[in-house]
């Protein structure tokens, strides 16, 4: 095989042959000793994108998507910051594409999670709790309407107003007060956004989890779980430990998964992973081992993955979505490369070019080449010949 030269980041060319045995098609049902959900993105409609300033979805290729991770035996966590909440997707169309999704799910009887918040607010002014409140409690009523439950995303309003701690407690105690279901706590750190710094209060990290984990027990039948994104394997387990009986740890740590949902031998972290959008023919097989019990081969298939997933979420990370779009299009689950708000220029040509040549390595795309071809005509846009 000939092989495509890739850009480096250093300014030369290397040579990569593409995989030639890619994994093959997968059907599976959920997992049933963890639980897994990827965040996944949504699919732009790229004519439209380009003459409309609001977001335009293609929604049977989103849809598709999600089908996709359904019939792999994976959750889908809908309407997440994978999807561009607070990065080019609004509310109202945030709103349809869980109410599209929640459909999508009962037809096919696929697991689905929808982030609620509070990003119909308008930014840059202040806005009281009460305030803060509707507005979660707005998003609320809409996902539990449409049949899904919950995640109660980081609020970018409620850090920009809260005088401390006890704001914190007001919104979030009220919330789980009146969740018809159990909801998820969603800690994004200030790596995945830097307006969540000093997210519950506390530059302190060690301050912001004791209260953290003051609303979780306050209230522990109404919390399923916590998914914690701060990328501290340490921190994670810390929190773990400390949870009331029943409710999960959702890892959302791209960069320690692995070792987190593995666990250490008495408490795991189930996971609502961005990485396992590109990432699901893996994380399904790697499913089906820990179902099996075979813990080495879990570790056999999640570890080579961790270089991919650390190089998509690497600094800004916020810019992860990139990657994760692009290689759905080398992969063929999508027929262009363009994302909302033009997200897709949002990484340099070596870095895209390395997230080819990762996930090639793992074997991700069903037709190597196709996945080739792509690549080759994104180098030409860029005046690169391959």
């Amino acid at each position: 095989m000939k092989g495509i030269r890739l850009p480096s980041a250093d300014g030369g060319l290397r040579l990569h042959r593409p995989n030639t045995a890619p994994l093959p098609p997968l059907a599976a049902a959920p997992a049933r000793t963890r639980v897994f959900h990827a965040a996944v993105h949504v699919v732009a409609d790229p004519l439209a994108a380009s003459v409309d300033s609001r977001a335009v979805v293609d929604w049977e290729g989103t849809l598709a998507f999600r089908r996709r991770v359904w019939e792999q035996g994976l959750g889908v966590a809908e309407a997440m910051d994978t999807a561009q909440r607070g990065m080019g997707l609004d509310w109202p169309v945030a709103a349809e594409l869980i109410r599209r999704s929640a459909d999508e799910a009962r037809s096919v009887g696929g697991r689905i999670v929808c982030g609620v918040g509070t990003d119909q607010l308008p930014p840059g002014k202040p806005h009281s709790p009460a305030a803060i409140t509707g507005a979660y409690e707005e998003q609320l009523a809409h996902t539990e309407a449409c049949g899904a439950r919950a995640v109660l995303m980081a609020s970018r309003a409620l850090v920009a107003t809260a005088r401390g701690p006890e704001d914190y407690m007001e919104v979030y105690g009220e919330l789980l007060r009146q969740s018809a279901h159990p909801v998820v706590l969603h800690w994004l750190g200030p790596m995945f956004d830097p307006e969540l710094a000093g997210y519950w209060g506390h530059e302190d990290l060690d301050a912001a989890v004791e209260v953290f984990l003051k609303i979780v027990h306050e209230c522990p039948e109404k919390v399923d779980g916590v998914k914690v994104s701060l990328l501290d394997a340490e921190r994670e387990v810390e929190i773990r430990r400390r949870l009331p009986a029943g409710v999960r740890c959702y890892t959302g740590d791209d960069y320690h998964y692995p070792e987190l949902i593995a666990g250490d031998g008495r408490l795991a972290s189930d996971a609502l992973l961005g990485i396992f959008d590109p990432l699901a023919p893996i994380a399904a097989r790697a499913a089906i081992a820990l179902d099996e019990g075979d813990s080495v081969r879990f570790r056999e298939l999640l570890d080579p993955t961790v270089a991919l997933a650390r190089h998509l979420f690497a600094r800004p990370t916020r810019y992860y979505k990139t990657g994760v779009v692009l290689l759905a299009w080398l992969a063929g689950h999508q027929d262009h490369f363009t994302m909302v708000a033009g997200l897709h220029a949002a990484r340099s040509l070596p870095h895209l070019a390395t997230a080819y040549e990762l996930a090639d390595r793992l074997g991700l795309f069903p037709d190597p080449g196709l996945a080739e071809a792509r690549m080759r005509g994104l180098l030409q846009v860029y005046g690169v010949s391959s």
